[in-house]
């Protein structure tokens, strides 16, 4: 193996402003939602670019998307690395497609260099990672490692009462295989890394050794609906009272989980969302986050207990309802030593790190050996069209990726 093998950068680059185009927004993002016409022209191009490069191309039934370059041992199993091509509504040009585009030119660079290796090595493009059309998200690789039902994904509905199963034979991706069917030797997953930390430290690589858990529920408090001039402050069963005490209280309990602990509330719904009257139910959305299962139980146990003191102080009633549970997960030794071996090789500054972000590695981690890899992102902007990453370091990544997948496919 070459000392002197690198990607090549102004081909990496060119086809992400051409993936770029597609979607396009007037801010300089995308939008190519899972399985709009967007999408399908995205998946397109990526098709044809990984047939021009050799590759036999499969499409599974949920629309996971494989391209496979072949081994000197073909009856090894492969190594897999991709990310996902689908986006937010004002998503970026970068995520999910970096992953993907750079896999690609893995294999190009190999196909150049006339590179062979011992085991094949397979890009993926997972269906609805995002999950901005049809909920949840993930889908894809939640299907293919037997988190979700087949049926149930694609009887998923958007706003507008399509179902998944009939967008993506619309768009011609509803494929045959069954999902799962195929197993390897290990994953690698490239990435953004989504936030700030790694040009706050001016550092090139992340070097993943897991992704936090993350629990999502739905708080819901009820009262009484009230006149807002007539019923005196002490006489109210006013749900937002409690509301605000139990965000507060949970603010709170998460300094003492600090600096890893993450706590979000992201909406909030009043009703009947009348400016004049007191409202009688309230439902709080609440995502909490953290690298250890036992915090994230210890959290469980103080978020019921907060919700049922406080509604008794407010004189309301409430409930807690878990949404989703993801726990921790924590990737492969084997894959994290070959990432950083690669950035060691190549002299990158690296850092190890826990993600923040879900990714589609975390459900792959269930069957096969997986890692991660982060490039920065500037300010840490991600689902946001204003979402960039300098192209030295979409290079480096890209040379990290090949010189770890190079490891993998050789070990």
């Amino acid at each position: 193996m070459s000392k002197n093998l690198h990607i090549n950068s102004n081909r990496l680059i060119q086809r992400l402003m051409e993936m770029a185009q597609i979607g396009a927004t007037p801010r300089g993002g995308v939008c190519r939602v899972a399985l709009s016409n967007a999408d399908k022209a995205g998946r397109d191009l990526f098709v044809g670019w990984c047939q021009a490069a050799g590759c036999t191309v499969n499409v599974d039934q949920v629309g996971n998307i494989f391209a496979r370059r072949p081994g000197t041992r073909d009856d090894l199993l492969p190594v897999l690395t991709g990310s996902h091509l689908d986006s937010q509504p004002t998503g970026g040009k970068y995520d999910g497609a970096f992953g993907v585009l750079a896999a690609l030119e893995v294999i190009e660079t190999l196909n150049d260099e006339q590179v062979e290796t011992s085991y094949p090595i397979e890009i993926v493009s997972w269906t609805n990672e995002e999950g901005a059309r049809f909920a949840p998200g993930l889908t894809g690789s939640g299907v293919f490692v037997g988190e979700f039902d087949l049926d149930q994904a694609l009887s998923l509905t958007d706003k507008d009462g399509h179902t998944f199963g009939e967008e993506l034979k619309r768009i011609g991706y509803a494929g045959e295989t069954t999902p799962g069917q195929q197993s390897y030797h290990a994953a690698i997953e490239l990435h953004i890394e989504q936030g700030p930390v790694l040009e706050a430290e001016n550092i090139t690589i992340g070097v993943v050794r897991g992704i936090q858990g993350m629990q999502w529920y739905d708080i819901i408090l009820e009262g009484q609906e009230a006149h807002a001039g007539t019923t005196p402050m002490d006489q109210r069963h006013d749900p937002m009272l409690g509301a605000i005490r139990v965000m507060q209280r949970i603010f709170t309990l998460n300094q003492k989980f600090a600096p890893d602990g993450r706590v979000t509330f992201g909406d909030v719904q009043i009703h009947p969302g009348s400016r004049n009257t007191v409202p009688g139910r309230v439902i709080v959305t609440l995502d909490f986050r953290h690298p250890q299962a036992a915090v994230l139980d210890q959290v469980d146990r103080q978020v019921r207990s907060i919700v049922e003191q406080e509604c008794r102080s407010a004189d309301i009633q409430g409930q807690v309802k878990q949404i989703w549970y993801m726990p921790p997960v924590f990737f492969a030794e084997e894959c994290i030593k070959a990432v950083q071996s690669a950035a060691n090789r190549l002299n990158c500054s690296s850092k190890s790190m826990i993600s923040g972000a879900g990714h589609d590695a975390m459900y792959l981690a269930k069957v096969t050996p997986t890692g991660m890899i982060f490039v920065p992102c500037k300010d840490g902007l991600s689902h946001n069209e204003l979402e960039y990453t300098a192209p030295e370091d979409l290079v480096d990544g890209c040379n990290v990726l090949l010189y770890t997948v190079l490891e993998l496919a050789n070990s």
